[in-house]
């Protein structure tokens, strides 16, 4: 036989000590806020529609008012803290990484400089000296004059494109194409001492493309045109003067991009050396004149090139070797760039 155990009860006339009344009580605190916090009550697990309505404007006014306390405390995070400089994201600095992006210490680079098509030019050794032209069948819309080579009525944006070029690149000299091929112009032009040839390309009378081609030696670049603005629709557009240009590259930091920045503009260790001088004679003057102000004043053509093909030698289109060529599944994103 086993003998069970009673549990000893507390007699039914006692009353229960305060300190077990206070633990219940934080129990059920404690079970009521796990249970807030598991599953806060939504307004469409609500059936009546006006306390529905309340609970969903009651969060509104707590959401809006988290978020300007979080505002407020940004605001006075950026008062304690010196403001920080933020630099816009655009095409040019979000561009993707290239492997033949050119280094400051490529030795390699810089001493084919002296040795390519361009350095007795860009050295100043030969006067630069360019022949503009025209596609084939198209020099009839342009008339020829003594001052002014676009009539009063022509309005065809081919010559007027022609015009402009002119008045910008120094040095430079009109001939009309006719019915000649380009392989007899490019001769012409090197009898002539000429240091590139210039070829405006039209379809229906509106330009699309450049090629230019380096005399006597090449290489021959085939650009598209395309965003071609006169100077006449540039608003508060300026005249050009007797001034040399001097043209400003930027982030053409490719091997292609340098051999490209060659062949069309100047060096940079040309720009700055003129700079130096620049700053050396400024400050001579700067004793003895006054400061004036000045802005820049844009003077046209405005317009966009997109390197299609690079040629070794000049034009050549059945034997020609050609040292770069872009194709339609290059350009995978906005952001890749060959220059």
């Amino acid at each position: 036989m086993t003998k069970e155990k009673k549990r000893k009860q507390p007699p039914a006339d006692a009353a229960p000590s305060p300190g077990d009344e206070g633990e219940k009580k934080e129990r059920r605190k404690d079970k009521k806020a796990k249970k807030e916090k598991a599953d806060p009550i939504r307004p469409s697990q609500i059936k009546n529609k006006e306390k529905r309505s309340e609970l969903h404007a009651k969060l509104k006014r707590e959401k809006k008012a988290q978020k300007r306390k979080l505002a407020q405390e940004r605001e006075q995070a950026a008062r304690r803290a010196p403001p920080e400089r933020q630099v816009p994201r655009t095409i040019e600095n979000t561009r993707e990484p290239d492997e033949t992006v050119c280094r400051p210490d490529d030795q390699e680079l810089f001493a084919g400089n002296d040795a390519d098509e361009f350095n007795a030019v860009l050295k100043q050794q030969i006067t630069p000296k360019v022949l503009i032209t025209t596609c084939r069948f198209n020099s009839g819309f342009i008339s020829m004059s003594s001052n002014n080579i676009l009539s009063a009525a022509s309005i065809q944006r081919g010559p007027a494109f022609i015009e402009e070029l002119m008045q910008v690149i120094p040095n430079s000299h009109y001939v009309k194409r006719g019915t000649y091929e380009l392989k007899k112009i490019v001769e012409y032009a090197t009898n002539r001492d000429f240091t590139s040839l210039i070829v405006v390309h039209t379809n229906r009378r509106e330009p699309d493309a450049l090629l230019i081609i380096g005399l006597p030696d090449g290489p021959t670049a085939h650009f598209k045109l395309s965003k071609l603005v006169l100077r006449k629709d540039i608003k508060n557009h300026g005249n050009p003067t007797s001034h040399k240009p001097e043209l400003v590259l930027n982030n053409f930091t490719t091997r292609l991009g340098h051999r490209i920045g060659r062949y069309i503009f100047e060096t940079k260790e040309s720009k700055v050396a003129s700079k130096d001088k620049k700053a050396k004679k400024s400050e001579s003057k700067s004793q003895t004149e006054k400061q004036v102000t000045c802005r820049l004043q844009e003077c046209g053509p405005r317009f966009t090139l997109k390197l299609l093909t690079l040629q070794h030698g000049t034009f050549d289109t059945k034997s020609g070797e050609y040292e770069w060529v872009h194709k339609a599944d290059m350009d995978t994103s906005r952001r890749r760039f060959f220059l």
